[in-house]
């Protein structure tokens, strides 16, 4: 753990959703513990630091009020504090609905086509992380650590309320070419709202070299790629690949739990089939579900010895209901599962595709990771996806393949992988082949090189290394004997 010579408190976590939502009932408040990637990875940067979270906490107000409820989290086991910030009804739409997801959600994932650019979504975005920023400067802390697309313009904003203040930032989608973001509109506002940080953070070199790019489009910036270094306006800004890990010990735990192992053991018996092709997402376009639906089509078509005895078992996570391309993707897979298990029904052996729209809890995911000989994880294009990494770790008995998309950043980490394009049903169709029929010595070498760069680069690495690098900051060190690289 890293000191910084004051009080651990001194450190404040932004982004636009945190680790609970609050909701009212019979005049009390009450938090509900979420589940995402986010939260899983920086809340225990806060449990072992403290410190107070900035976060939007699922509540509508359009009284006028900005913030809600401070509150002590976790009820009962205070270690940090929440604070709430309120979105009116029109925010909620314009900002979040708007431009987080109807315009820098697809156009980072290279999907402009699905772009659309409304001045007054941007104004909306302005307005909230104004707020955020107005918030966030009140807790008067000596960190501040911003994270993802939602608050690109805080960084700045914080800036000019407090030019000595330390301030990271940590974007977790991917970050596009400079010709996909140059379509933005406002491209330029959001870089120079990136560029008020002190360290701006990715998951993979590729996105950091996609910023660099972008930044030299729009600003006169020194730039320094080998120190992973911005100068521009007198300041200096320091840029890093580091991609967030997961908490080993908590899947490994779990893998090893009897009833977790007895649950596996019940899935695999339900499906009835002798090899199980596992798919877990949120239902989002950028996931690749529909193609991998296709895929298992094709494959069944040009191997039918497999009719009956494989299936692909689909859990698709409910995502931003209430948005229109969602149910039409939600329609859509419904209508691939009910085409192939039509196409290929039998009277006896395994349904090709079971379907399941529904979350899991961390014990039952785990469970299904198990039971799966296995998981394909086929996005289109993904920040980098820790579904891959939870899949490896959990495998403790040295079973199972992972067939990864090369458009995931896991990609870049996870080598022992399968990597199948998704975009082309006979490659999927084939990894899947391969994997199904690979030997269980290769399984083993291919798992225990995952499982060594996962544990290498758990969640603990990533918060720690984010923090030292800020820490390099703050006491003025060479950046270039503080990368990520050299932790």
């Amino acid at each position: 753990m890293y000191s910084y010579g004051r009080s651990s408190a001194q450190l404040a976590v932004v982004s636009n959703r945190g680790a609970y939502t609050i909701q009212e009932s019979h005049d009390r408040l009450v938090t509900r513990r979420t589940v995402g990637g986010l939260a899983s990875a920086v809340e225990p940067v806060l449990h072992a630091q403290g410190g107070t979270w900035i976060s939007w906490c699922g509540r509508i107000d359009n009284s006028g009020k900005d913030r809600g409820a401070k509150l002590c989290i976790p009820p009962g086991e205070p270690r940090y504090h929440l604070q709430e910030v309120f979105l009116s009804t029109e925010e909620h739409d314009n900002y979040y609905h708007g431009f987080c997801n109807a315009c820098l959600w697809p156009l980072c994932h290279q999907m402009p086509e699905r772009c659309s650019f409304k001045k007054v979504y941007w104004d909306a975005y302005r307005r909230v992380n104004q707020k955020f920023a107005r918030i966030t400067m009140e807790t008067r802390k000596e960190i501040y650590w911003v994270h993802d697309f939602h608050l690109a313009l805080v960084p700045q904003l914080l800036r000019n309320m407090s030019g000595s203040a330390t301030i990271a930032f940590f974007w977790h989608i991917p970050f596009p070419p400079p010709d996909i973001f140059q379509i933005l509109p406002w491209g330029r506002q959001i870089i120079y709202g990136l560029l008020g940080s002190d360290l701006i953070a990715f998951h993979t070199t590729r996105y950091v070299q996609n910023f660099f790019d972008t930044v030299a489009c729009y600003y006169p910036a020194r730039i320094y790629p080998e120190q992973g270094l911005i100068r521009l306006h007198n300041r200096r800004i320091l840029v890093q690949a580091i991609p967030v890990g997961i908490n080993c010990h908590r899947f490994e735990q779990l893998a090893a739990d009897p009833a977790v192992r007895a649950r596996a053991e019940e899935i695999r018996r339900s499906l009835g089939a002798e090899k199980i092709l596992l798919g877990i997402d949120r239902m989002d376009y950028t996931k690749g579900i529909p193609e991998r639906i296709r895929a298992m089509a094709y494959f069944l078509e040009k191997h039918p010895e497999y009719c009956g005895r494989v299936t692909l078992l689909q859990i698709a996570v409910p995502s931003r209901n209430g948005i229109g391309e969602y149910g039409v993707l939600k329609q859509e897979v419904e209508r691939l599962v009910g085409e192939i298990n039509g196409r290929y029904d039998r009277t006896y052996g395994a349904v090709p595709v079971r379907y399941r729209y529904q979350s899991l809890d961390q014990a039952e995911l785990v469970a299904h990771y198990l039971a799966a000989d296995v998981l394909l994880v086929t996005a289109l294009r993904d920040g980098l996806n820790l579904v891959a990494k939870e899949f490896a770790i959990s495998r403790i008995d040295g079973k199972g393949v992972l067939v990864l998309s090369p458009f995931a950043g896991a990609a870049e980490e996870l080598h022992g992988a399968l990597l199948a394009n998704p975009f082309e049903p006979a490659h999927l169709a084939a990894k899947i082949k391969m994997a199904l029929e690979m030997p269980l010595q290769e399984q083993k070498n291919r798992l225990e090189s995952l499982r060594r760069t996962i544990k290498n680069r758990d969640v603990r690495w990533w918060w720690q290394s984010n923090l030292k690098l800020v820490k390099s900051l703050v006491s003025g060190l060479s950046p270039a004997s503080t990368s990520a690289a050299n932790l």
